[in-house]
């Protein structure tokens, strides 16, 4: 079983930055999967933040573009997200996830890392 673990989650003032890692117990970002970065707000729907591919594609949503920065260390593991600019309406659980792009895929998701921004 895979298991994805986030850290770098944290409080930060608007206009600062966070990094945040995912490291996977299986050498999967190694391999034929993507990861990504999900977030969850109070009371809202869980969005998609960023994506990158095996061949380091990357794809972002319209409100991170510019500003957030997802890359991958396939030696290590594990995937990143620099976030910068952060602003108040970025304040969110931040989730993990890879699809290991078998037939079927599998997906997998990490317990999630806080991360708040204060105006």
């Amino acid at each position: 079983q895979v298991q994805l673990v986030e850290s770098g989650g944290g409080l930060v003032q608007a206009g600062g930055s966070l990094r945040l890692s995912c490291v996977a117990s299986g050498s999967i970002f190694s391999g034929n999967a993507m990861g990504g970065w999900y977030r969850q707000a109070p009371g809202k729907q869980r969005e998609l933040v960023a994506q990158i591919t095996n061949s380091d594609i990357t794809n972002y949503a319209d409100s991170v573009k510019g500003r957030f920065t997802i890359s991958r260390d396939s030696v290590a593991n594990t995937v990143y997200l620099q976030m910068n600019s952060l602003k108040p309406e970025d304040t969110a659980v931040y989730y993990c996830n890879a699809v290991v792009l078998t037939i079927p895929s599998r997906r997998y998701w990490g317990q999630g890392t806080q991360v708040t921004v204060s105006s």
